[in-house]
């Protein structure tokens, strides 16, 4: 088939290099002349593993190419996807303006019958509107769907390649064959459904998960409180079929692109419906004080933080990207100026694009480290705040050596109880038990 995909983000880039190495003929657009340049030039933006080198495959073979002329990808095309952004509003709503910018230009452009698909994160209704925003622009036959994405940053090409499901919304028999047709050989799992519950089913996809979280974070909490050990309980919670594993690591909290943008954007869906989504509304808050706990265990172990130099670990959201969207590094890092703290940083991947976000670019009082070591050195205290292997495989004997102080603070429970042990380091991890400086294990 010969497809267009609107948007070069995460979703547009990795749905477009995956169909090219299925096979399709693919165009990606971008309105952004310097990006597309560098698409071009075999640079990618983003970082994803593997997805260079897919690109470039597939731009060598003539399977995939990069443009700004919208009205010459369209031309001729089987199916448009749309993959633009929809920020959040300052009220937590979701920003349409790209995808009724996006739909309008696909309008002016359509030369034959075309299927639209939106891959974009959307409210429930936005695709009718979509509709709505083409038919005023053309004459042409066409039709919609909504086919969400479930990737993960950071194996967004397995994801792709292999998905646990594809969602298929639309009021087209013939669309829906078509998409089946574009999606069976990555799945057999294919859910047909109308446009309204394929856009319910993204918000509610997150949602839950980010409940998941959140509630495996307050067992954690708890289990600080009484002693338990919160990767026992998740263990066995997770060995029920009825709960499953996945999702019940407790730490700092979720960030990125997607959980904070799509929780916020359905509490106000339901708002809109007027329906008050408690449930929801608790997930986010659980969330927004987890990071708190970063620095209440620095502050428990160190006193004052005024003068304390604090070494940062770790600023993606995740590891496996260079995505500093809500990573809880932000808030933490934020708090800890606060508190008069002075702060060494370092990430592998993701720091020149939090260097960018962070605060505005007002990065007073914090060192921009180059490697992990350096980062170390002379810190009062050390914080993890994304597993990226290289910190979370380190010798914790040289960060014993290195430290000025002998405080570690994980946040995402990533270092062996036994590892730990073998130190003099006063470690705080989120509702396991520790040794800190007072002896036994006990719970921090």
């Amino acid at each position: 088939m010969k497809l267009t995909i609107v948007g070069t983000g995460y979703v547009g880039l990795v749905s477009g290099a995956c169909f090219a190495e299925l096979g399709h003929e693919v165009a990606c657009v971008d309105k952004l002349a310097n990006k597309i340049d560098q698409l071009n030039n075999g640079e990618v933006p983003i970082y994803e593993p593997g997805l260079q080198e897919m690109i470039a495959r597939n731009r060598e073979a003539g399977r995939l190419r990069f443009t700004t002329r919208l009205d010459e990808a369209v031309r001729d095309t089987d199916i448009v996807i749309i993959a633009v952004g929809t920020p959040p509003l300052p009220s937590g709503e979701a920003n349409l303006g790209f995808i009724q910018e996006a739909a309008a230009e696909i309008g002016g452009c359509l030369s034959g019958y075309t299927v639209i698909v939106t891959k974009s994160t959307v409210p429930v209704g936005t695709n009718e509107r979509v509709e709505r925003w083409i038919r005023e622009r053309t004459a042409v036959p066409f039709d919609v769907a909504s086919v969400p994405e479930f990737l993960r940053e950071g194996s967004a090409i397995r994801d792709t390649m292999n998905p646990d499901r594809i969602v298929i919304g639309t009021k087209s028999r013939h669309a829906a064959a078509v998409l089946e047709q574009l999606h069976r050989p990555l799945t057999e799992q294919i859910v047909h459904t109308d446009l309204y519950s394929a856009e319910m089913i993204k918000y509610a996809s997150n949602a839950f998960l980010a409940t998941k979280i959140s509630f495996i974070n307050e067992i954690a909490n708890l289990c600080e409180k009484v002693g338990a050990n919160v990767e026992a309980v998740a263990a066995g919670m997770g060995m029920d079929n009825r709960i499953g594993p996945a999702f019940l690591k407790a730490g700092i909290g979720y960030g990125g692109s997607c959980f904070p943008k799509d929780t916020d954007a359905l509490v106000q869906i339901a708002g809109h419906a007027e329906y008050d989504f408690k449930l929801l509304k608790s997930v986010i808050e659980v969330n927004k004080l987890q990071r708190n706990g970063v620095r209440y265990k620095l502050r428990d172990s160190l006193g004052s933080l005024r003068g304390r130099t604090i070494g940062i670990w770790g600023l993606a959201f995740k590891p496996g990207t260079d995505d500093v969207r809500e990573a809880p590094a932000h808030e933490i890092m934020q708090q800890l100026l606060e508190d008069g703290a002075l702060l060494k940083a370092y990430d592998p991947v993701a720091q020149s694009n939090f260097q960018r976000s962070f605060r505005g670019g007002d990065d007073t009082g914090i060192t921009w480290c180059s490697d992990r070591w350096s980062t170390v050195e002379g810190c009062d205290a050390l914080c993890l705040l994304t597993e990226w292997e290289e910190f979370t495989e380190a010798d914790l004997g040289q960060v014993e050596r290195l430290m000025r102080g002998s405080v570690l603070v994980d946040g995402r429970n990533a270092y062996r109880l036994e590892d730990v042990e073998r130190t003099q380091l006063q470690y705080y991890s989120v509702g396991r038990p520790v040794r800190n400086e007072k002896g036994p294990l006990q719970v921090q």
